[in-house]
């Protein structure tokens, strides 16, 4: 069962209590990075391996439907998407225990002639949650380091 998440704006990512931020360096241009975040929503299950179903929605407001490996849900809404520079959306629904807000950011920087991905996850719950959260935070590293890794060699080969 899904619930109910409080609904945050961009200004969340720089005051959650819980923020981990990750960066990379892609050989990809801003633009083709942006377009495989914002707009090719169905290709998250081709480079990022914790998404096995990714799909796009656009009432009651342009969002996405997420399924992560172990049975993790999120109905999203896009907060700031803004070629090439940031694509932001906050979960608005999860399974996820104890979650109570979650906003992630995805800003894009040229850098020589790829991109500096930044990736940050800002969430709140109550203090088990925040501490589990902070536990996690090499696994999520990991995470979105083989995702981005992936996702250059897939627009790569484009």
């Amino acid at each position: 069962m899904l619930r109910r998440l409080r609904h945050e704006g961009l200004d969340f990512v720089e005051t959650a209590p819980v923020r981990l931020v990750f960066a990379r360096e892609l050989s990809a241009a801003p633009d083709a990075v942006f377009h495989a975040l914002a707009e090719d929503v169905p290709g998250w299950t081709q480079w990022f391996a914790a998404v096995t179903r990714a799909e796009p929605v656009e009432e009651p407001r342009p969002g996405r439907r997420i399924h992560l490996r172990g049975g993790v849900r999120f109905e999203e809404s896009v907060v700031v998407s803004e070629r090439p520079e940031v694509y932001a959306y906050r979960v608005d629904a999860t399974n996820v225990p104890g979650v109570r807000a979650l906003v992630e950011e995805w800003r894009l920087a040229p850098a020589g002639t790829g991109t500096l991905v930044r990736w940050t996850f800002a969430a709140d719950g109550p203090a088990p949650f925040r501490m589990l959260l902070k536990a996690a935070r090499p696994g999520l590293g990991r995470s979105f380091r083989d995702a981005v890794t992936a996702l250059d060699r897939r627009l790569a080969a484009r």
